[in-house]
């Protein structure tokens, strides 16, 4: 399904992702509540993204939306850079990193055309974001391109054997006569911003393939185990029985690859 990238900023500038469930209110106690949301509901981002380890290297994240790990790099003392595909989403971090007087280059840009040069970054970190472009794989080029060598990529991209997909597949292909349907569309239609990707992990293997010591590793989310109210595009009777009913230890013990969030590490070679 080809999207033109118009349609994916246009989404996303309408809310930034967890505006409308998460932020209570553009104050610093907003903001506050809004990493303690975020935090309590995505746990794994604490221990994925290794904070602390980063202090006085120099950090990008590429999709900074409401500014929640920004935030958290800059209190942890990273040297810092940030973009985002839409107006808004930058908007929103400039505010929150003015109040809470915190230091960050933040800027509008394109993933698949960052503007930065080459070897210039110790760690690139992107949560949730890359599979919404519309060339993926363009995307990870520039992120190999602007690592300095033996630099380190931290990204969070959609697991297709999950949860999520198996639900959004029974709602929008089986229980309208159409099994035949796509994970593939199933994903780019109905989760999130057109055209959202999700990869098996031999796909993500091969889009990392010019890093080294890519460690792949995939979690079960609170959409896999409707344990939140987030994905309100999707609310309804149907959702809200599945909610009670969910098998959720079960799905723990039993299933516990079969998450929405795939979770990559890979290190850019010292030498080329």
């Amino acid at each position: 399904m080809d999207v033109p990238k118009k349609a994916v900023h246009d989404f996303w500038n309408e809310a930034s992702c967890g505006e409308r469930l998460l932020l209570p209110e553009y104050t610093k106690e907003g903001f506050a509540q809004h990493s303690v949301t975020r935090y309590q509901l995505e746990p794994e981002i604490l221990s994925f993204a290794q904070f602390r380890r980063w202090q006085g290297k120099k950090v990008i994240e590429i999709g900074v939306g409401l500014g929640a790990d920004h935030q958290t790099f800059a209190e942890h003392g990273a040297i810092l850079s940030g973009v985002d595909l839409t107006e808004r989403a930058i908007e929103h971090t400039r505010h929150r990193f003015r109040l809470l007087e915190l230091q960050s280059d933040l800027q509008v840009a394109d993933a698949e055309q960052l503007p930065f040069g080459a070897n210039t970054f110790d760690l690139v970190y992107s949560w949730g974001v890359l599979h919404h472009s519309p060339n993926t794989a363009r995307a990870i080029a520039e992120v190999f391109r602007i690592l300095k060598p033996g630099g380190e990529a931290k990204i969070m991209i959609y697991h297709k054997w999950s949860f999520v997909g198996f639900m959004l597949w029974v709602r929008y292909a089986f229980l309208r006569g159409k099994p035949l349907t796509m994970l593939q569309e199933i994903y780019a239609r109905y989760l999130e911003s057109p055209g959202t990707k999700a990869y098996s992990i031999g796909e993500a293997q091969a889009l990392f393939s010019r890093f080294e010591a890519v460690k792949i590793s995939t979690v079960l989310t609170h959409g896999d185990l409707l344990s939140s109210e987030a994905g309100q595009r999707h609310q309804g009777l149907l959702l809200t029985l599945a909610r009670i009913l969910w098998p959720r230890w079960l799905i723990r013990t039993c299933f516990p690859h079969l998450g929405l969030f795939m979770l990559i590490t890979a290190r850019k070679p010292a030498a080329l």
